[in-house]
């Protein structure tokens, strides 16, 4: 069976923002055990310039909605960016969960040619199908994923590379 669209996206985003769900329950509980409000950790950041972890969990979840929309053809759901808590956060990958799934496979395999827009600040980009999710979806949505996961680990979350990747099924 050849590799399709569908399965180098949707399960892929569906296991990692799972794996991030347990990192907001670990990050919770270490603050807890701590006995400070968990809310510290959605300002962090490693870096005056960088955005927070608050952020960096919006923008992987977006990454995943936008690209299985974009794919597919239609529209994504809008979210509001206004989470403020772990609860709000839990409920945003939640939703991305749902609505990934909810997208037939058949929207998004043989998308390999189509052309796919992406607006940006400084102006739209096209790429065929295969490269966007390859070379700018995945790339993008592991780069936040693996900020939110170090920003958590730099904040003294126990977390480790199994958190990261997950148990194999």
């Amino acid at each position: 069976m050849s590799l399709s669209m569908h399965s180098a996206s949707v399960p892929v985003f569906v296991r990692m923002l799972d794996n991030l769900l347990s990192w907001l329950d670990k990050a919770e509980a270490h603050a807890q055990a701590k006995k400070f409000d968990p809310s510290v950790y959605l300002p962090s950041r490693l870096a005056p310039d960088m955005l927070p972890f608050l952020r960096q969990v919006q923008i992987a979840c977006d990454s995943a909605k936008f690209g299985v929309a974009r794919l597919a053809g239609v529209e994504a759901p809008k979210f509001e960016d206004d989470e403020a808590s772990f609860a709000e956060l839990r409920e945003r990958v939640r939703k991305t969960v749902d609505y990934v799934q909810s997208v037939p496979a058949a929207q998004i395999d043989g998308t390999e040619d189509k052309d796919v827009t992406v607006p940006r600040r400084d102006g739209s980009m096209t790429l065929k199908g295969e490269s966007y999710l390859k070379h700018w979806v995945l790339p993008n949505f592991y780069f936040h994923l693996t900020t939110a996961y170090a920003l958590l680990r730099h904040n003294g979350v126990d977390l480790g590379k199994v958190d990261f990747l997950g148990t194999m099924k």
